[in-house]
């Protein structure tokens, strides 16, 4: 073989085990996670515990009324009875991601995690704290607004209605799937 045979053959060697090696990594990056995988980790662990949310209410005052029945489908939050005008604290940092009016939560507030992967939902309040506004990064435990009864909540049981909700990526501020937040208010894993 010439010198020149040599030299394409090596080149032509090089080239396929680059390209071999390629292939080997994909793969391996695309291949789907042990079915046994862990969960993604609940707002704690990232975040640490979760601050119950209504000033002056200590975790074993909640209620579990996470599987309640409502009006066509299960309540999916937990409210938390309050005085109007007690004050409302976020759970955990995260950014305010939307502030919304709506006929069901009436004055409501979107906090996501700095994460990405949770969103902390408050509705039904009498207001929002002085300077709160989207795009606005709070920590635990920083005013979101006050309790009240806005929304289809009765004047006779003013409730902070508080959700919490596992992110995918990309998902919108009202998207996500409902996780229980009374175990994790209540420091129980």
């Amino acid at each position: 073989m010439t010198r020149f045979g040599r030299l394409f053959l090596g080149l032509l060697i090089l080239v396929v085990i680059a390209f071999a090696s390629m292939l080997r990594w994909q793969q391996a990056e695309e291949a789907p996670a042990p079915a046994s995988a862990p969960p993604p980790p609940a707002p704690m662990a990232s975040a640490g515990p979760l601050t119950v949310p209504v000033a002056g209410v200590q975790p074993e005052q909640l209620a579990d009324t996470f599987r309640d029945p409502r009006t066509g489908h299960v309540h999916g939050a937990i409210d938390i009875m309050a005085p109007r005008g007690t004050p409302v604290v976020a759970a955990m940092p995260g950014t305010v991601e939307k502030l919304f009016e709506s006929a069901e939560g009436g004055t409501t507030a979107y906090l996501r995690s700095p994460d990405g992967r949770w969103v902390a939902y408050y509705a039904h309040l009498d207001g929002y704290a002085p300077g709160l506004r989207e795009g606005l990064y709070v920590q635990k435990g920083a005013p979101v607004g006050q309790v009240g009864f806005t929304g289809n909540a009765s004047a006779e049981g003013p409730h902070l209605h508080f959700a919490l909700k596992r992110m995918e990526p990309g998902e919108a501020w009202h998207e996500g799937r409902a996780v229980n937040p009374y175990p994790l208010l209540r420091g129980v894993r």
